[in-house]
């Protein structure tokens, strides 16, 4: 059963969560019977795939060991192979989900949602290093925080420390109404921008454009922005769904999404879309590679650092995505707009050849929307179709 893909799941979620949310609004605690109903969730979503439900018990276990390994070994000691070691072995079920499919039509490895279940080992592991984790979570609040149902298939994509006090916090009955009104508001938000603006964009006029556009670019340019719109209200919708159920289970699991076609250039872009993701890439993979190469010295020049950081962290979100043509192209897209933005701006600090004011906002908003809109053309893969 999908996350989210039904009606069915949506009416079982409800009976599900009825308790929870009587629970909430008496003032008592209901993680322990939330940990219950996530175990009772992920049957039914993989109850049609042993082999993917085989797998992710078989991931589950693979990162737990190797967390509270290392997190037991970081009380004592701080080796760099050992800390790269645990990094590799963390994201290998991942690259290894990604590449079988290439070399075989069986893929053993991978399953619903193991994107995401892996950043937040990984993400363990890292802060672990960093000192900010120095013990053992209890086994129960590992395993709940990894396999917490709600945002299991596609995010948004938590941080154990905020998730622990989440769990932690005492929450008398009017502060868990609000927390239930926020969510159930954000479920219907979901509705309509996943099953209603999505759904309409998608099935009224992406699939009848062969009707309505009247030449070929007109199918290439309808095409773009419509794919545009449609893959925003599909996601964020989803994303809704996810964030308004962790709020009724009393996790206010972070945003996705903030108006991202108002950004005014490509770097607020990536603070409004996807932003789960794109924070995750930035602290853990663009901030450490900057800090690796300043410690070692090997260049001093800021604006070269923090390009070569866009760079890597854009061709890895591409490849993230897949191997095929588009997503790495789209990597590269995103990675030279960055660059040039990057070195536009620290040009624009010296010479003020683009003021800050509402005249230039508006234009700057109207530029980046196009840049994503071709971005997102890419990303489809209808740039590379035959029939395009």
């Amino acid at each position: 059963m999908t996350p989210y893909g039904s009606f069915t799941f949506f009416i079982i979620l409800a009976v599900l969560l009825a308790p929870t949310a009587v629970l909430g609004l008496m003032g008592k605690r209901f993680h322990t019977y939330n940990m219950v109903i996530t175990v009772v969730a992920l049957g039914l979503i993989f109850a049609s795939s042993l082999k993917q439900a085989a797998a992710l018990s078989l991931f589950t276990v693979w990162q737990v060991i190797l967390i509270q390994s290392y997190i037991s070994y970081r009380k004592n000691s701080n080796s760099n192979g050992v800390f790269y070691g645990a990094v590799i072995l963390s994201i290998l079920p991942l690259v290894l989900s990604k590449l079988l499919p290439y070399f075989s039509d069986v893929n053993f490895i991978g399953f619903l949602g193991i994107s995401y279940l892996t950043f937040k080992g990984t993400q363990l592991v890292m802060e672990t290093r960093d000192g900010l984790i120095k013990k053992n979570p209890p086994l129960s609040r590992l395993l709940y925080f990894i396999l917490f149902f709600p945002t299991i298939s596609s995010g948004p994509i938590d941080r154990y420390r905020r998730f622990e006090k989440d769990m932690a916090l005492e929450m008398p009955g009017e502060q868990y109404k609000l927390l239930l009104y926020e969510g159930i508001n954000k479920i219907f938000r979901g509705f309509l921008y996943k099953y209603i603006i999505g759904y309409s964009i998608n099935h009224y006029f992406i699939a009848n454009l062969r009707f309505i556009a009247h030449s070929h670019l007109e199918n290439h340019l309808y095409y773009m922005y419509a794919y545009s719109l449609y893959l925003f209200f599909d996601f964020a919708g989803y994303s809704a769904f996810a964030v308004g159920v962790s709020y009724i289970m009393g996790i206010k699991s972070p945003e996705n999404f903030n108006k991202p076609f108002i950004s005014r250039n490509i770097k607020d872009f990536w603070n409004r879309w996807h932003m789960s993701l794109s924070f995750w890439f930035r602290d853990y993979v663009y901030m450490r590679f900057v800090f690796w190469m300043t410690k070692k010295k090997w260049t001093k020049n800021r604006n070269l650092l923090s390009n070569l950081g866009y760079i890597l962290l854009f061709l890895l979100m591409g490849v993230w995505h897949g191997l095929e043509m588009q997503y790495i192209i789209y990597g590269i897209y995103h990675a030279v707009l960055m660059v040039a933005y990057n070195s536009f701006e620290q040009l624009n600090k010296k010479h003020k050849w683009w003021p800050q004011n509402k005249w230039t906002n508006a234009i700057s908003i109207v530029i980046t929307f196009h840049f994503i809109c071709f971005g997102f053309y890419i990303f489809s893969g209808q740039l590379f179709h035959k029939g395009a």
